[in-house]
């Protein structure tokens, strides 16, 4: 393993300076593609959005899984500017929620988490793991939350003195969840250190690299294809994308 300074260091400031415009260029192709095909069982499915992301910005992603065959509901945060006191504490009501889905509908219940939003998916698997089908996360940099990005910045001017995290839960944020999980990235992302996002290699887990920024994650059209697909797997019979297509994984 590389040392954390070589490992996680932030994207390059070009890079940075990119992402408004491929953000929106993502979106664009994301409005005159296809329309998607119904592959889905209608599970349900809850959105998370990254810091200082909220409904709007995750809508089309949402659309893109309804069109898809699945019940997809925004997390009903509004606005994520990140957790307030006790991470644990305060992703409580949230994991409730996902447990009352799933009582609710008698199906288990995925996640989808773009960046940060990734990190309350899989911690919410971890607390829920009976209630949770599968964790996809997009630009999530769970093995590196407090260096190797951007977002740093904005998460402390946003949280000032909750902005710490403790080493134990550094170490707890990078164990894969106990259900199956995908982890969506890009090198070309300008906000987090795409080797941040990379997940452990097991029979349950994976990483899946595309070509897409930070921001347009939630919009561009390789990833909702793959984003769907995934969560289009028989409940209980789960298998790394690289399996099924006979790819090698990344590295």
């Amino acid at each position: 393993m590389p040392s954390t300074s070589r490992a996680f260091r932030a994207p390059s400031l070009g890079l940075l300076a990119a992402e408004p415009l491929r953000a929106l260029l993502d979106h664009v192709a994301a409005r005159v593609a296809p329309r998607p095909s119904a592959i889905g069982d209608g599970h349900p499915v809850v959105v998370y959005p990254g810091l200082a992301g909220g409904p709007l910005a995750t809508a089309t992603l949402r659309q893109f899984l309804r069109h898809s065959g699945f019940q997809a509901h925004d997390w009903e945060g509004g606005v994520n500017t990140g957790p307030e006191g006790d991470f644990d504490a305060w992703l409580a009501p949230w994991a409730a929620r996902v447990r009352a889905l799933h009582e609710d509908t008698g199906r288990k219940v995925s996640l989808v988490g773009w960046s940060l939003g990734g990190i309350y998916a899989r911690e919410i698997a971890r607390r829920e793991p009976r209630s949770v089908r599968q964790v996809i996360t997009l630009a999530c940099p769970f093995a590196a939350v407090v260096q190797g990005n951007h977002a740093g910045t904005v998460y402390r001017l946003l949280n000032r003195e909750r902005a710490r995290v403790p080493a134990d839960m550094q170490a707890r944020l990078r164990q894969p969840p106990p259900v199956p999980s995908s982890s969506i990235y890009s090198r070309s992302d300008g906000i987090v250190s795409w080797r941040a996002c990379l997940e452990k290699a097991t029979p349950a887990s994976e990483s899946i690299e595309v070509s897409a920024s930070h921001l347009g994650m939630v919009s561009h059209p390789e990833v909702l294809r793959i984003v769907a697909e995934r969560l289009a797997q028989p409940e209980g019979h789960w298998r790394p994308r690289a399996a099924l297509q006979g790819l090698r994984p990344p590295s």
